[in-house]
């Protein structure tokens, strides 16, 4: 399986998003998430075309959306940021965590109006999670040139 997703990455069809961890025995450190360049072909694969707003997997199809978009910009920059995902033995999350020369920001993203807590990571690292939803999506200053 792992040939696969490697064949995958090199062809740019998908990437993996690795885990954030500077404490493996309270964090997951080994783990990774995987994300398709164009979701477009995530969609094919899950034969949903729907643009409905209320479709069952629209959070998920989102947050690929969104960290797709920010793995872009990251590569076109010549990759200035180092992109990862973060979580907790106990099932703590934060879809986005960019690690730069200037620090740690992490983010939340959601397509529901929800209120982000992100405790756990601001108690970790003391860095706040910012919330990303549909109505601000493009939040231009992620990743810094």
């Amino acid at each position: 399986m792992d040939r696969y997703l490697e064949l995958l990455e090199q062809t740019f069809v998908i990437f993996r998003l690795p885990s954030f961890s500077t404490n493996p025995r309270k964090e997951i450190a080994k783990s990774r998430k995987v994300f398709f360049w164009d979701t477009g072909i995530r969609n094919a694969l899950l034969n949903a075309f729907s643009t409905d707003e209320f479709r069952p997997d629209i959070g998920a199809l989102w947050e690929s959306w969104f960290i797709a978009e920010v793995a872009k910009r990251n590569a076109l920059l010549g990759s200035p940021g180092e992109l990862f995902f973060w979580r907790t033995r106990a099932q703590s999350e934060v879809d986005l965590v960019v690690k730069q020369a200037s620090g740690l920001r992490a983010f939340e993203v959601k397509w529901s109006p929800r209120r982000v807590s992100g405790r756990a990571f601001r108690d970790a690292y003391g860095v706040a999670v910012e919330p990303v939803g549909p109505e601000n999506p493009f939040v231009l200053d992620i990743i810094e040139e």
